[in-house]
């Protein structure tokens, strides 16, 4: 440890370190600007200058590295007058439009301007004027108000992974401006808001909606991805949610922010919003009072009992619904005899229900994630499932980490990738049984999986010595989970990572996958790895249609693996129960009852993070209209049910029964048992969809969200091949083809790419394919 003296008083600190950050560690505040803990040093806007003693001049504290014997002096009459000298410059060419700066209140130079700025300005010539930049829907600009902290500059070109933004010219004549013609289109873009320490960067949609001391700060938890990552929700005179921003976790999303995290709050006001009860009757919809709901909801549900038995009845949710909702429902239904309930919506192949030890996770905390040496990511799109763990896995890279990819689309993580594999969806069990085949051949362990006909390549090969060599860990994404085999998969990654003495994990899609799994929410096992019951799954529940379904939290049509078997099962059911904060042209055709629920912002629950975390927040804003927290509705509906046990008063009366959740350690476990598996190569007989769902297309609300749906990662394109399979097919890019699936076809506009395999057709799924069967089923494309 170095030991020098700061303001008088006697500090240590480690090597290396700047006296800024010393002396905010110690509590002691040095004015600055370009500063940022995340960021590299750059030492441009000059506010932290401080006095070091035997030094010519005042020294920047952000770049002056602390020395043995050191003396600094923050706030000696030479620190404050460069302090001052340094704000005057600042201000020269700012204007004064406080009143009307959207960063008026929570702005940087607003305050330091008070303790360090001049009470009249000695600048008699004219101010300079910035012409304003487009940076897309997201992010407004104001560039006169630009300091030239360069921040947003270092922000896109070290974290978001790609420089958008940089600084032209010189002098007086200095501006940040995006590439000409292009915009900023990171899926991390918002953050550029947060790290401004003006008003130059602010955000679009909250573009003149309230003043920032007229906000209620509320904290909760982002519900688009499994990360969990912390935020603060800010909420006006009127009780409607205006803006979010990150609430630092340092252990899952930093200080930082994905966009569908940050913007997805405008859909949570659509006009799509359930906010009244309704009932079908006769083909035309009702507005009832909630008495008539329940009751209507109750008897339909027991109605199909009596007639056709419990078996004819199931229970899909979407994981984006709380541990508390899921468990009541699951509770409820279980109760009343029903186990067909199931909230695996995308996934086709369940054979290893009932056979894996525990619940499945990401296999480590996100830190020890980021601290391994080698990390295999295998059939995930990461930067539009994940956009936060992306970024961490991106700076890990940087540092060393050895990063592979195999996938049926190439991405361009931004990162340092050290092998990356695309292939057919039909050859991804092959090709991790490659990497299995090369690991056995390193280690001389042997394996009970039939490898006979398995022979590595060269990038197989790399991957595998580089695992066995960091004992890597293996990552199964969303992609992988809609595969026919994805259970040889499972099967697969546990091996490597035996032979390896590595780790396996999962990438969960939605907030709460791995806390539907802990509270049983699945047709085969019962809380906490409880008892196993016998029960349908998702996919058996739509091909082997019920009598009657209760739906919750998802647009099933939307967010299942078939559409088509989807809309088949639902619009052929005696009974439609759905419990959902949206409603859409085909829910109002396929369903009997709509009780209006509330989204996570108005609604107390939790979520468990894809490392196993139980994080609670409680409800931000008021509910919209009629609506109700789903844990309500379940209770009464249990009670008119005639069930013992949902005498709940609170919200907390039901956590009582998931104390479980405040340690999952022992439930946490991706091992599989390994019976007979041999692999062969695949056979790659016609085309081949691969069902994207897009970064702003993964539930309801961001689906809604206007500010998303306009930026160029909502306008991908929703058809895509690649240059050989387009000349075979005989089609160019931009024309129309004739795209066919299962009894669905349609024409769209193709696009020519070359991030995907020969025989692949990329059809992404969002509302022009409703129509169209499974994410990986066979295809037929025809100029």
């Amino acid at each position: 440890m170095i030991e020098f003296e700061l303001d008088g008083k006697t500090v240590q600190a480690k090597p290396g370190s700047t006296i800024l950050e010393v002396a905010l560690s110690e509590g002691k505040y040095i004015p600055h600007f370009c500063y940022h803990k995340k960021l590299s040093i750059a030492a441009n806007c000059r506010m932290c200058l401080v006095e070091v003693e035997k030094a010519r001049a005042p020294a920047p504290a952000c770049a002056t590295p602390v020395t043995e014997g050191m003396k600094v002096h923050t706030c000696s009459k030479l620190a404050v007058e460069a302090q001052k000298g340094v704000m005057e410059f600042l201000l020269i060419n700012h204007p004064l439009d406080c009143p009307i700066c959207d960063q008026g209140g929570e702005c940087q130079l607003q305050d330091l301007a008070v303790g360090y700025g001049r009470g009249a300005s000695r600048f008699e010539e004219a101010k300079r004027a910035v012409v304003d930049k487009d940076l897309g829907p997201l992010v407004k600009t104001t560039m006169t108000r630009c300091i030239h902290c360069s921040r947003c500059v270092r922000f896109s070109d070290e974290i978001a992974g790609y420089q958008e933004l940089g600084m032209s010219y010189r002098n007086n004549h200095v501006e940040v401006m995006p590439f000409i013609g292009k915009t900023v289109d990171s899926e991390l873009s918002g953050n550029i808001i947060d790290v401004c320490p003006v008003g130059a960067l602010t955000s679009k949609p909250f573009r003149d909606v309230a003043r920032s001391w007229e906000l209620s700060r509320r904290k909760s938890i982002a519900p688009h991805d499994a990360l969990g990552s912390n935020i603060q929700v800010h909420i006006d005179k009127y009780h409607k949610v205006v803006r979010v921003l990150p609430l630092e976790n340092e252990a899952l999303n930093e200080c930082w922010l994905s966009d569908r995290d940050r913007f997805s709050y405008e859909g949570l006001y659509h006009a799509e919003r359930a906010t009244e009860p309704m009932i079908k009757q006769d083909g035309k919809w009702h507005k009832v009072d909630w008495e008539t709901a329940l009751t209507y909801a109750a008897k339909s549900i027991n109605g199909v009992k009596i007639d056709h038995g419990a078996d004819a009845i199931g229970v899909l949710a979407s994981a984006i619904s709380t541990s508390e909702e899921l468990h009541l429902l699951q509770k409820m239904m279980r109760a009343f005899g029903v186990n067909n309930l199931d909230y695996r919506l995308e996934q086709q192949d369940f054979s290893l229900d009932g056979k894996t030890e525990g619940v499945s996770y990401l296999g480590s905390s996100v830190l020890d994630l980021i601290a391994n040496k080698a990390v295999l990511v295998v059939g995930s799109v990461l930067r539009e499932e994940h956009p936060l763990l992306t970024q961490r896995l991106r700076q890990a890279s940087k540092r060393g980490m050895e990063l592979h990819s195999i996938n049926v689309m190439a991405q361009d993580l931004l990162a340092p990738v050290a092998t990356e594999i695309t292939l057919d969806p039909r050859e991804l069990v092959y090709a991790l049984a490659q990497v299995l085949q090369a690991t056995l051949e390193i280690t001389n362990k042997s394996s009970n999986v039939d490898l006979s006909q398995v022979i590595p390549n060269a990038k197989t090969q790399a991957i595998a010595a580089s695992l066995v060599k960091n004992q890597g860990h293996v990552l199964l994404g969303r992609v992988a989970r809609g595969l026919a085999n994805y259970s040889e998969l499972v099967l697969l990654a546990n091996e490597i990572a035996r032979v390896c003495d590595g780790k396996i994990g999962t990438l969960p899609s939605l907030a709460n996958e791995v806390g539907a799994q802990l509270v049983g929410f699945t047709p085969y096992r019962a809380a906490f790895n409880g008892y196993f019951t016998k029960g349908l799954n998702a996919r058996q529940m739509l091909e082997n249609q019920r009598k009657a379904y209760v739906l919750l939290n998802t647009e099933l049509e939307q967010d299942g693996y078939s559409s088509q078997l989807a809309l088949a099962a639902l619009n052929k059911a005696e009974t439609v129960v759905v419990m959902s904060a949206y409603t859409n042209d085909d829910m109002l055709e396929y369903a009997d009852v709509i009780l209006p629920i509330t989204p996570f912002s108005e609604t107390a629950g939790s979520y468990v993070n894809l490392e196993g975390t139980w994080q609670k927040f409680n409800g931000v804003t008021r509910p919209l209209g009629e609506a109700k927290p789903a844990w309500k509705i379940l209770r009464v509906i249990a009670n008119k049910l005639g069930l013992d046990g949902f005498e709940y008063t609170s919200i907390e009366d039901v956590r009582a029964e998931l104390s479980n959740l405040a340690d999952t350690s022992s439930y946490l476990n991706n091992q599989a048992n390994i019976d007979g598996l041999k692999i062969v190569p695949a056979q790659l007989n016609g085309l081949i969809r691969f069902g994207i769902t897009g970064i702003y297309n993964s539930d309801s609300i961001i689906r809604r969200s206007h500010s998303l749906q306009q930026t160029p990662w909502a306008k991908l394109p929703t058809l895509a091949l690649n240059a050989k399979l387009a000349k075979i097919l005989g089609v160019v890019d931009s024309s129309e083809v004739q795209v066919k699936q299962a009894h669905a076809q349609r024409k769209f506009t193709v696009s020519v790419c070359d991030d995907l395999a020969d025989s692949v057709v990329l059809l992404a799924k969002n509302s022009t394919t409703l129509s169209f069967a499974g994410s990986f089923d066979a295809i037929e494309v025809n100029a």
